[in-house]
This record gives C-alpha cells, structure tokens and sequence, in this order.
C-alpha cells in the first residue's frame, strides 16, 4: 500500500469512528431528554420540554385583552409591557427588546457616548464577556477593564481603587456563573457610590433581578433606583418567550430606542413575546420569593444527604442561595453523572438532576439547579431519597 493510499484508509477509518461516536451521542442525548420529559416529578419544567401547542395555549393566560389590535413596531401590547416593566422598577419608561444581548449593547453604547468615555468595568464571567461574542468591542466600540477577577461579585474598595478610568460600572445581579451571586445590600450600595465617586454611571444587568428582592430584603423599585439603568428579562425567572426589557430615565430609553431600530430591533410584530412576558408577569413573579425559600431548603437537604450517602466531596455553592437558582459540584466525570440523572428518571419518574458539565479542576463537574413550581413540594426526605437514588447509579 502507498503512503497516500494509507492516509486515506487511516482518514477512512476515523471518519466512521467519530461517525459512530456521533451517533451514540446523539442517541443518548435523546434518550435523556426523553428521560427528563417523562419524570413525573421535578424541581423544575425544563426549557426544551415545552411542545409548540403548549407554548401557544400559554399565550391565552395573559391579562390581556385578546380583541385588542395586534402590535405594529413596538405600539399596542409592546407599549403596554414596557410601561408595566418601569411601573414594577419604579424608572419613567422602559424599552422592549428582541434579546438581553441587543439591550445591553445599546445600553452601554449610550452611555459612552454620554459620558465620553468608552471603557466599562465589569467582571470577567459577566453576561457581556463570556456570552456575547466579544460584541462590546467588535460592534460597539467599546472596551471593558476588571476591577476583580476572582469568582465573586466586586467590593467598594475595588472599584473605588481600580487604576483605570470607566465611564460605566456594569454590575451583573446576580453574577450567574460564578454561583447566581448577589453583594449584600450594603456592600451594593457602596459599590454604587464608589463609582459615582468616580463621575461614573452604573448600569445593572438584572436578567435575574426579579428575584433578588428576598436575598436584598429591598422591593423592586428600591433596588433599580440605585442604577442609572436597568436590563430584565422576560424568560430567564418569568418563563416567556424570549425578550428583554431595558429601563431608566425617559430621555435616556428614548435614546435606546434610536439604537434598537439600528441594531435591528425594530420588529414588526411581537405580540407573541408581550403576552408571555405579561403572562410571567402576572404567575411566575409573585411565586419567585416562595422559589427562593425552597431552594434553600432543597441546598441543605442535598447537603444532608451528599454527606451521609459518604460522597468523598461535594459542594453546593451558594451553601444559602441567594436566588432559586444555584450550583451543585461533584467529583465525577460529567457524562457519568448527565447518565445517571437519566437513570434515576426513567427508572423512578423522579428527575433531581439534568446535564452536568465538566469545571474547575481536573474529575470536577457542575451542574445548575433551578426550583421552580413543581419543585415546592419536594420536602428534605424527599431530597434525601431522591440523592440516594442518584448515588446508587453513578
């Protein structure tokens, strides 16, 4: 055989090795998420188990009048969410938009141009440096400088110390992947002043906000008066379609409106996108505080029962969490775990968790949970049996 004959057969020969691991792949990830759609019991309804029908009928739920004319470029029920979006957050005016990303694009885009200066400090695991493709620079212009890097949310003293100049402190509440964190109120409020020490402006990215109010102690409209800005989701806590909503002074979300239509935002219809929003408006926010409470309870029982099932470590971060939402850590590898999770739902009908992902250190894996409606039944013993069930299948 020739050297170029036996590239070919060795080229061959992979191809259909990675051809038949793509296939394995593919059918046990579809066996899991059959697996995960059919537990009857739950902390949470995962993203990708609604069916389009069912997403539909949840349409009909929203308070709001169904003979009413639909929505032209932001008019009708667009109109009606932003103002009930700044009436939760106590701002003159809000600003719907098409994606978080486009919200916080145009956000910190204006305020450079306002403050002239293009530099924002943020954290290096915040929304905008890990999950936006780099688009503050490659589309807006702009640049991001550190106050902290470690996984935590920065205090005072860092950003009142920090040796460059910023026109915009970005705060991201809660800092989601470095555990859903949120400072304390205190330490909230001096960061706030510590950057108008500084003549800056102080934008949050509150995808999450809607439930920090219990972790604060501090109602919505307490907690947006300290930022000059304000982004919210409509989806990530309030189970919508999709959308944002950027809030703040009227002259300001005027000016965010000039730049939506130039991002591309300026949609013909989005109806669909309001009455979900209206929808989680009117369910999922008054449930958030009784979410947030039972994620601590479901924290401590998972803790209970890593330690008595004698798992060599664990560590469930936020020990109290600060949100509905936190990370649990394990040391194995992540496949194995994702398989046992399955296991365990299609073996019992109880899904405790879904996909793990390999972090941190070398035999490490972590996965996020989120309690939600049908998670406010589980009691600790319930956490517990559901632990020793995974366990045992790992």
């Amino acid at each position: 055989m020739t050297d170029e004959a036996a590239r070919a057969a060795r080229a061959e020969q992979v191809e259909r090795v990675e051809a038949a691991e793509g296939a394995d792949r593919q059918e046990r990830e579809e066996r899991q998420a059959a697996a995960w759609k059919g537990a009857g019991r739950t902390l949470t309804r995962g993203v990708r188990e609604p069916t389009v029908g069912e997403l539909l009928a949840e349409l009909a739920e929203a308070p709001y009048d169904m003979d009413a004319p639909a929505d032209l470029y932001g008019n009708g029920v667009v109109a009606d969410l932003e103002q009930r979006v700044a009436q939760l957050l106590g701002t003159e005016d809000a600003a719907f938009f098409p994606s978080g990303t486009m919200a916080q694009q145009v956000a910190l885009r204006c305020w450079a141009g306002r403050t002239g200066n293009p530099v924002v400090a943020l954290h290096p695991m915040s929304h905008p440096e890990r999950w936006e493709g780099g688009a503050l620079s490659v589309v807006s212009g702009l640049r991001t400088t550190h106050p902290v890097t470690e996984p935590r949310q920065p205090t005072p003293e860092e950003v009142r110390d920090h040796p460059e100049p910023f026109g915009t402190l970005m705060l991201e509440l809660p800092l989601r992947d470095a555990g859903f964190l949120l400072p304390t109120w205190e330490e909230l409020t001096g960061l706030v002043d510590a950057a108008r020490e500084r003549d800056a402006v102080v934008h949050f990215d509150g995808a999450r906000l809607w439930e920090s109010t219990v972790h604060f102690g501090r109602p919505l409209e307490e907690i947006a008066a300290l930022a000059d800005s304000v982004y919210v989701s409509l989806y990530k806590s309030l189970g919508g379609l999709s959308g944002a909503c950027l809030a703040g002074p009227r002259g300001f979300v005027e000016e965010t409106r000039v730049w939506r239509h130039r991002y591309g935002g300026q949609v013909f219809r989005q109806f669909p996108q309001a009455l979900s929003a209206l929808a989680g408006l009117a369910r999922e926010l008054p449930r958030l505080p009784a979410y947030v409470e039972q994620a601590r309870v479901v924290a401590a029982a998972l803790r209970e029962g890593f330690a008595a099932a004698g798992v060599p470590w664990s560590r469930v971060h936020p020990e109290v969490p600060h949100t509905h939402q936190f990370q649990v850590w394990l040391p194995y590898e992540a496949d194995r775990l994702t398989d046992a999770g399955a296991r365990l739902a299609e073996e019992t009908g109880t899904l405790l968790f879904r996909r793990w992902s390999p972090e941190g250190a070398p035999g490490l894996s972590m996965t996020e949970l989120e309690i939600t409606a049908p998670g406010l039944t589980w009691t600790p013993a319930d956490v517990h049996e559901a632990v020793a069930g995974f366990l045992a299948r790992l």
